[in-house]
This record gives structure tokens, sequence and C-alpha cells, in this order.
């Protein structure tokens, strides 16, 4: 299992012969755009998807700059410090650590959010349920109630509550440290009058009098198999928590304690929109029908993958 970087485990991290980060052939600091391409191919060799552009965001990073700027000045040199700061970067990815969590950010939909080591790191799949939720929410103005179970970093729950200005929301989540990133989150986005958090599971966690008040429900639960977590991408395995990832013996066990909940939270003729994982479709179908729930459409990520499933509550 990946373990977290220090600078002494930078030396043996870096591949044989690959010092390009330190100092150029004959001695002196290697230009923005020479660091850029040694650290494309060093993640590359290490297996990482999308090498180059890891390379350029964490470069973008350690000079405190943006991606523009390496254009820019493409052929400054590195001082020390940035050679250092990136050294440790590119050997942390190589190491499969995500470039998410080496930043402490994410950007999703129109956010940047932070994401710490409790959260799950938001995906641009999960984009596919802020559309598919806006489009059950039309009107631009209206005061709608909003609540996301399983909220992790908030993502869901604020990404439409920009797009609604005049909604409120509440996040749930059975992890204290995750309520208190999504509340963070909310603050840095001024959104905290408008955004609560609290812990809670699942629809349980609403047993009090708030039955009958949400015009739209959304959630991401955990729906990867118990037996398929060890498959995973090192950077999903060891850095997302498991309790954002475990969905226990066949994946559905979180839909099984929320969905039955969603008739008693929303309003008559409510919606809710559910991500879940690719090949679930019918299994979670079943799950709606059970408890009396109509599924009103499913709708594909960028991909073409079947991502979440609107719901609707009896008028």
């Amino acid at each position: 299992m990946p373990k977290t970087i220090s600078p002494a485990d930078v030396p043996a991290l870096l591949q044989p012969g690959h010092t390009v980060f330190v100092q150029g052939a004959v001695g002196e600091p290697l230009a923005l755009g020479q660091a850029l391409a040694a650290a494309g191919r060093d993640l590359r060799d290490a297996g990482v998807e999308d090498a180059m552009l890891d390379a350029a965001l964490l470069l973008a990073h350690a000079i405190g700059g943006d991606r523009l700027t390496l254009i820019r000045e493409a052929e400054r040199q590195l001082n020390e410090a940035e050679t250092q700061a990136y050294t440790k970067l590119v050997a942390a990815r190589a190491a499969r650590q995500p470039v998410s969590r080496l930043l402490g950010r994410r950007a999703f939909w129109s956010l940047d959010l932070d994401i710490g080591p409790a959260v799950l790191d938001p995906r641009p799949d999960s984009e596919t349920i802020v559309e598919a939720a806006l489009a059950q929410l039309p009107d631009e103005n209206a005061p709608y109630e909003i609540a996301d179970f399983g909220t992790g970093s908030g993502c869901l729950l604020l990404a439409l509550l920009v797009e609604r200005p005049r909604a409120h929301g509440l996040g749930v989540d059975i992890s204290p440290a995750a309520a208190r990133q999504a509340r963070e989150n909310a603050r840095a986005l001024d959104l905290g009058d408008r955004g609560g958090f609290m812990v809670g599971d699942w629809g349980a966690g609403l047993a009090g009098g708030l039955g009958g008040c949400f015009d739209m429900i959304v959630s991401n639960p955990p729906y990867i198999a118990s037996a398929d977590i060890a498959g995973l991408a090192p950077e999903v395995r060891c850095h997302d928590p498991a309790l954002a990832l475990d969905g226990g013996a066949d994946g559905l066990a979180a839909y099984r304690a929320l969905v039955p909940d969603l008739r008693r939270l929303l309003r008559p003729g409510g919606r809710a929109v559910l991500e879940y994982g690719q090949g679930q479709t019918s299994d979670l179908e079943q799950i709606i029908k059970m408890a009396d729930m109509a599924v009103q459409s499913c709708h594909a990520d960028l991909a073409g993958v079947e991502r979440c499933l609107v719901v609707s509550a009896p008028e």
C-alpha cells in the first residue's frame, strides 16, 4: 500500500538516472519546459494515466502559478525551492498518490473544493447527478429544499445550491470528519447560510420532524462490492476512505438502507437522484420498486455508462 511521501523517501522513489528535477546535464537547474517533459516521462513509466496532465498540474502548483504560466515561462529555470517541491510531488504521484490529494483540492462542476482524507475524491462522473437533478428543479428562483445523503465533501449539494440561489440544503454523512469538511467547503464558497451539514446514518439520521419536506434528494452512496475493493486502482483503494467505497457483499447495502426512507422524506411528487455503479441498474430498480417508488429516467455519464436513476415519490 503506497504511503505518504516524506522528503527522506524521495531518493528511493526516483528511478535510477532520473535526477532531472535536481539539475540539468551540466549542473544547471532545469527550465520549466524541460522539467515538465522529464516529469511526464517518469510518471508515464510509473504507469500513471494522463501523465503529462498530472505533471503540468503539479508543476503549476510547485511554482505557485497555473498551466498558462508553464507556457509563458517555459524557458525560465526553476529555483532550488521549486525544484525540491516539484521533485517531491512527482515522486509522490509516481507512488500513485492522486493529484487531488497532493494539491488538497478538486475542481467539481464550477466549484473548487478542499479534499481531505475523510472524503471521497469527487469524480467527473458524478456531475451527471448534478445535471439530472437540475433538470428536475427547473425554476432557478424557486426556494427548493434539497438533501444530500453521504455528502462527503458536499460536492453534490453545493453544486446545486450554486445553480439554484434561493434553494437551501442539508448534507448528511456518517463520518463526523466528512461533515466538517463539507461545512468548511460551504463556508469557503459563501454557502454556509444556505447549506447545513450533520452527522447521521442515511435517512435514519432524519427520523424527527423533517419528513416530507424535501423537493430533491441526491446521493452517491458507496457501491463497490466488498470483494472488488482490492482490484481498484491504488489511487482509489489506498486514498479514498473505505466508508465511501465499500457497498457490502453486492455493492447495494447503502441503497437498501436509504431507499425505503425516500418516500417519507420527499414531498409528494418530489424527486431523488441516485448514483450507482456499472451493471447495477436492474438491481437498484428492484430495490426502488420494493419501496413503492417509481423510476422516472436513467442517465449515462460522458463515457456512456449508466450512472444515475431519477426516482419520484407519489403525488
